[in-house]
């Protein structure tokens, strides 16, 4: 296989890969926190375990087997000094090894062993009984009726000698003591690390809240810096563009409304003016002329009140929109209104209207029927207002949202129109947090979809 097809296989792989760590790993902030906080700990604890156990434990209960089986191979050898004094030999051992020993003369050991146990324990004493001793022997951990003691059965010339070895001769402890210490110490840590992480990640939280809330038009009259430095110097960044952005739309607002209305008093003038003049030809194009002005003037009025300082509030969209379908009937426009019963929603009444009837209207100028249809989403509310009209070229539905731009092939210029009505709709649609948007429609022309946010 060549190396051109090799690197392609990799890098879809590497792709695979990280497309499923992408949908394993958490997504948000608290999460991905928690992740690199426990990580760790677990791999700490991990690591502490398989030391304990593989290092210290065994190496522990491999001494304790071996000091064990010393004692017993000791007693085992002192029989022959004794003389007759078996027993307070093996009085005398108990006492200093805390072992109990049974002679059993003339006893043989049976010729079934007792099934091993697997323990640690006992694989250490096998080991050390068979160096230090160096006889027959058999061990039974399991069949004990006192859990407490490890009997061991070794064969020697004259009989069997029994041995009770007190379990914590050869244990340190039970081991669970030790994991119930390392994971409870772990929880604890855990749960105190993850409070201070709330606490953090709620001004995070917060600070997003806040710049969702001003995207959206509303205001967000208590939001102050809390949290990290970091967190506090984001939340005060976003407080210094938020006054300037607001600062930058008054202006804006403040510079068309002063201009639109400066040029209303010469133009008043100017009518008056070609009122006296009589109804000469030339005049008539004067008229003309000013009567698009006033046209302009009015469009630049309604762009800047478009801008105004409206606070959105809750209401009923359906019946919202209910008023503006019968006030579209009342002008004559065939319109027809789908959706739900109720739905509430925070919008700017005024500005939500205006741009609801520039785009009704342009819809019933160039069709026949309107068709207003409300689609609830799980992010917002979808409104769709279709016509059965000539619509606007794909290529071209980025263009009409441009302050004047005017199609001139596909709708007549004599049927009115500046080329601000589709700026304002979308200028109110994002002042919402939402979006307008152009599309083919079912019904043969023209779709706008205004997309609302809750």
């Amino acid at each position: 296989m060549s190396s051109n097809r090799i690197e392609p296989t990799r890098a879809a792989l590497g792709g695979r890969r990280n497309g499923l760590l992408k949908r394993i790993l958490p997504r948000s902030l608290f999460g991905r926190s928690v992740l690199i906080l426990i990580t760790p700990l677990i791999l700490v604890q991990a690591v502490a375990t398989w030391v304990f156990y593989d290092r210290l434990w065994d190496t522990v209960v491999r001494r304790l087997a071996g000091a064990a089986a010393g004692d017993i191979a000791l007693t085992i050898d002192a029989r022959s000094f004794a003389d007759g004094r078996q027993a307070q030999l093996f009085e005398l051992a108990h006492g200093s090894t805390e072992f109990s020993f049974q002679m059993l003369p003339g006893a043989q050991l049976p010729d079934q062993a007792p099934a091993p146990s697997g323990s640690l324990t006992e694989h250490h004493l096998t080991n050390a009984l068979a160096e230090r001793v160096g006889r027959p022997f058999q061990i039974d951990e399991k069949s004990q009726a006192d859990q407490h003691v490890i009997d061991i059965a070794i064969q020697l010339p004259d009989g069997v000698l029994d041995v009770a070895v007190p379990r914590s001769r050869v244990l340190i402890g039970a081991p669970y003591i030790f994991i119930l210490w390392m994971v409870g110490t772990a929880l604890i840590t855990f749960a105190l690390a993850t409070r201070f992480l709330r606490n953090q990640v709620r001004s995070l939280r917060r600070l997003a809240n806040a710049a969702e809330a001003f995207g959206k038009g509303r205001d967000v009259p208590n939001f102050k810096p809390e949290g990290a430095t970091e967190v506090r110097q984001a939340a005060a960044a976003f407080l210094i563009m938020r006054e300037r952005l607001q600062r930058q739309i008054s202006q804006r607002t403040e510079m068309l409304a002063g201009v639109s209305h400066d040029l209303r008093t010469p133009l008043t003038r100017m009518k008056l003016e070609l009122e006296l003049l009589g109804d000469a030809e030339e005049v008539q194009g004067l008229r003309g002329d000013v009567a698009e002005m006033q046209q302009m003037i009015e469009g630049y009025l309604a762009f800047a009140r478009g801008e105004g300082n409206e606070q959105p509030t809750v209401v009923d969209l359906m019946e919202f929109l209910q008023e503006a379908v019968a006030t579209s009937r009342r002008g004559g426009t065939e319109i027809s209104l789908i959706g739900p019963k109720e739905l509430h929603v925070p919008i700017r009444r005024d500005a939500l209207r205006r741009c609801l009837m520039n785009l009704i209207d342009n819809a019933n100028r160039y069709g026949g029927h309107v068709w207003l249809t409300v689609v609830p989403t799980q992010s917002g509310v979808e409104m769709m207002i279709d016509d059965d009209g000539p619509g606007i070229p794909e290529a071209l539905r980025e263009a009409v949202f441009r302050p004047f731009f005017r199609l001139e092939s596909s709708r007549n210029q004599a049927t009115g129109g500046i080329g601000l009505g589709l700026t304002i709709a979308r200028d109110i649609m994002l002042s919402h947090g939402g979006d307008l948007k152009l599309e083919t429609s079912p019904q043969g022309g023209l779709r706008a979809r205004l997309i609302l946010p809750r």
